[in-house]
């Protein structure tokens, strides 16, 4: 695997991906239950904004920075940008030096009685997860390929989980595989909340992905997404997250916070944002 997210990190997908597990977990959090994060695909967990991987494309500056501009953010969009703030180590004049990966962005949100699974197969991500939770009786860091974590992962003792899905899509049948893992650990946990995570270059490849999840027998899928741009010029203008057994009340939640995202990133006259069920209940 060649990937190498330090390239990326901080970018509209990195935004729009982080705001909507944030919202996850924080609905997972109405109940005084404990709950599991599996984060399967887990990178590095922090990246640096001054770096030579960030310095090449600058991605972060049409991205979370752009976004830390906004001057009223509504509560849960505040709330996020004030997270992320908080982890992305500001120097004197406030700015990020790094942005934080999801790994980082959940741990900071769980409870006590809450844990972490984190999963890699790259030895560099996995020794920088073992550094940055040293010592960390939450978290659990393990050198699997997700489909293995999400075969010796689920179900888990609480019962209750939020599964991240967000492989680099290096590989053409990346969704094929995507859908094989996933289909499998829904059989074994039917219960559980699933994240995938998607970008999107062309519609048709994730439409096509969609509708062999509407016809995998999975039920309750809703798919957000949200376009910087239009989608048929092959960049990367757009990115989305689908996700199985959303809580309550996301729908709606999701509706009024990503016109808002959309705005903040400076977008709002050529893009666009779209929330519908792609498998109803």
């Amino acid at each position: 695997m060649n990937y190498r997210h330090g390239y990326h990190a901080g970018n509209f997908c990195d935004v729009f991906k982080h705001l909507v597990l944030m919202l996850l977990i924080e609905h997972f959090k109405q109940k005084e239950k404990g709950f599991t994060v599996l984060d399967a695909h887990a990178g590095d967990g922090t990246y640096s904004l001054r770096g030579e991987l960030a310095a090449k494309t600058g991605e972060a500056e049409q991205g979370i920075l752009k976004a830390l501009e906004e001057p009223d953010p509504s509560p849960a969009l505040a709330g996020f940008l004030n997270l992320v703030r908080r982890l992305g180590l500001p120097d004197a004049e406030g700015r990020l030096t790094s942005y934080p990966g999801s790994p980082r962005l959940a741990r900071a949100l769980l409870r006590p009685q809450d844990r972490l699974l984190l999963s890699d197969i790259h030895p560099d991500a996995v020794n920088s997860l073992k550094r940055l939770f040293r010592d960390d009786r939450q978290v659990r860091i393990q050198a699997l390929d997700a489909a293995l974590a999400l075969k010796s992962q689920l179900p888990p003792e609480s019962r209750r989980a939020l599964v991240l899905l967000d492989p680099p899509y290096e590989e053409q049948d990346e969704f094929r595989r995507l859908l094989d893992g996933l289909k499998e650990a829904y059989k074994r946990f039917p219960t559980g909340t699933y994240a995938i995570w998607y970008p999107i270059k062309s519609p048709e490849p994730v439409r096509h992905f969609h509708r062999q999840l509407a016809a995998s027998g999975i039920r309750r899928v809703l798919t957000a997404e949200i376009h910087l741009a239009p989608l048929n010029n092959f960049q990367l203008n757009g990115n989305g997250m689908t996700i199985v057994n959303p809580p309550w009340k996301l729908e709606q939640e999701l509706r009024g916070l990503l016109p808002e995202l959309l705005a903040a990133l400076g977008a709002e006259k050529q893009g666009a944002t779209r929330v519908e069920w792609t498998v109803p209940e």
